[in-house]
């Protein structure tokens, strides 16, 4: 008899998973949005001895975070990527990008907290910071360019 309630309870687990299931494919979502096999896998660039991986995150990949990653992309010290957490960001935030990265830089704590939510085991492990720096900038502003070059300077110490 004790077999009978464990065969229930796998049934109802099935029977709520294929539920989830059939909802997310018919609001058009990933479920689950990330996987067992994915948070276990090896990330697949291996970062070079002499550089830093650093990813840069905001939200839709617009304008902060390419601006970012052009400021940084000839620093020979990094080597760097930018996402987006939006699920409409041109480049959106992946398990490799966050194997890959050694220090993530977001732009809002709005994004941390994204990650945070989405990631949580995969980046559990890894330095993130915060720069405060509002959606009120285009690509490649002057401003934009000023603040990237200041605060993640000063952050890893470089020139």
């Amino acid at each position: 008899m004790p077999t009978e309630p464990k065969r229930e309870k796998n049934w109802k687990h099935l029977y709520t998973r294929s539920v989830k299931l059939a909802r997310a494919r018919q609001l058009g979502v990933e479920y689950p949005r990330v996987t067992e096999a994915q948070l276990t896998q090896e990330p697949e660039d291996l970062p070079k001895p002499s550089q830093t991986n650093v990813l840069f995150v905001c939200s839709r990949n617009q304008w902060r975070s390419p601006t970012a990653e052009q400021v940084w992309r000839k620093h020979p010290a990094l080597s760097v990527r930018s996402e987006g957490t939006s699920p409409n960001a041109r480049h959106r935030v992946s398990v490799n990008d966050l194997h890959w990265a050694q220090v993530i830089f977001v732009m809002e704590e709005k994004h941390k907290s994204r990650l945070l939510a989405e990631y949580r085991r995969v980046i559990e492990n890894k330095t993130i910071h915060v720069l405060d720096i509002p959606d009120d900038y285009k690509y490649m502003a002057p401003e934009l360019v000023d603040l990237l070059r200041d605060s993640v300077g000063a952050i890893l110490r470089l020139e």
